[in-house]
């Protein structure tokens, strides 16, 4: 690959950014994305449920997330942490994976080739409103051309209301 294909694919990449304001302390959101029970309330789109979490949440450690699909199709990810600041960030590497945690080929589950991998995440969790509330920030990194990046929007869109709903019947 010459230094201008390299140049020009990666200018096509693109993070997608998300931003959401929780009526929620940051302890509280942190737990959602910390802790086996929290994620299981949360994780997948609408329609959708998380029936495993095995959450690992420090430099190194690895989370395994299941999602069931409503026809009851399960699909596993691991999230390999690269930076855990407690309490206002996290950064991991997301993956499709087996129920294990290890890493597999998108195509080999029946995703197009163009599935995105190794797709780098940072979370982060910003108080406000002397505590009560929590700025929240989810930055996906590198999508290329095609259906993903809205796919993905779409996702974590549906993903964070479901979120919300489970801070609110916490609260």
């Amino acid at each position: 690959m010459t230094q201008s294909t390299a140049s020009t694919q990666s200018s096509q990449l693109r993070d997608l950014v998300v931003r959401r304001q929780l009526g929620a302390p940051v302890a509280a959101v942190w737990r959602a994305f910390t802790e086996d029970d929290e994620v299981m309330k949360w994780w997948g789109p609408e329609h959708f449920t998380a029936p495993v979490a095995r959450m690992d949440v420090r430099e190194g450690g690895k989370s395994v997330v299941c999602m069931r699909s409503p026809d009851g199709h399960d699909m596993y990810s691991v999230w390999q942490y690269t930076r855990v600041v407690p309490g206002q960030r996290l950064e991991y590497v997301f993956n499709l994976s087996d129920s294990r945690g290890n890493k597999v080929d998108p195509t080999s589950l029946g995703m197009p080739s163009a599935f995105p991998r190794d797709v780098a995440h940072v979370v982060t969790f910003e108080a406000q409103a002397h505590g009560a509330s929590t700025e929240l920030v989810v930055v996906e990194r590198g999508y290329g051309p095609g259906p993903f990046y809205d796919l993905s929007k779409t996702g974590l869109e549906q993903c964070l209301d479901k979120l919300e709903r489970a801070l609110s019947a916490h609260g």
